[in-house]
């Protein structure tokens, strides 16, 4: 009996609800379905994000499987927070990584602000980082298919050459690249990142 009792405490409705919520939100991650997860700030990030990848790769399929990595990972990572599934370990890992993304993200406001001091090596190695800590986060939360998500998102914009094009003072990409720095330094301000 008591064997049998504990086997019942293994079932939870929480863990139930919250699978179901990650599954339910992976298929439908679209705008309206992860604005509790995503604010408008960061939503216009990444459309600029989307535009940038879809000028540079040319091809508007890898730009839309790439941010919707990027939505699926943030709102799964968001329902894990949401459900306080970290552990104390873990919730170390996170603030390492809002510390390293806060980086990052004032290293690329600097370089957008000082033409001609951009450094790829940098931008790709705090990228990589990045990458690094959210898998190691989320290491045993999340399925090889979500992991391979991180990746891909992290690889693609960690890209030496994206980069480089990026950052080109009078390139195509300045305007996005100008959106992309407004929207950092506003989710900076706010304590978003």
């Amino acid at each position: 009996m008591h064997d049998n009792e504990t086997t019942m405490d293994h079932f939870s409705s929480k863990d139930m609800a919250m699978r179901a919520q990650k599954k339910i939100l992976s298929t439908v991650a679209t705008k309206s379905s992860v604005q509790m997860f995503i604010d408008d700030t960061t939503s216009e990030i990444l459309d600029e994000l989307y535009r940038v990848s879809k000028e540079y790769c040319g091809n508007k399929s890898e730009a839309q499987k790439v941010v919707k990595n990027l939505v699926k990972i943030a709102v799964k990572i968001g329902v894990l927070f949401r459900n306080n599934r970290f552990s104390t370990e873990e919730m170390g890992i996170a603030q390492d990584f809002k510390k390293k993304l806060n980086q990052g993200a004032m290293t690329a406001i600097s370089f957008y602000e000082v033409d001609f001091t951009f450094d790829k090596e940098v931008m790709g190695e705090l990228l990589t980082s990045c990458r690094d800590l959210l898998l190691k986060l989320v290491n045993t939360h999340l399925t090889p298919k979500s992991h391979g998500r991180i990746s891909h998102v992290f690889n693609h914009y960690a890209d030496p050459e994206l980069l480089t094009k990026l950052y080109e003072p009078s390139g195509p990409f300045r305007p996005h690249l100008t959106k992309i720095c407004k929207g950092l330094d506003k989710l900076m301000e706010d304590g978003t990142i």
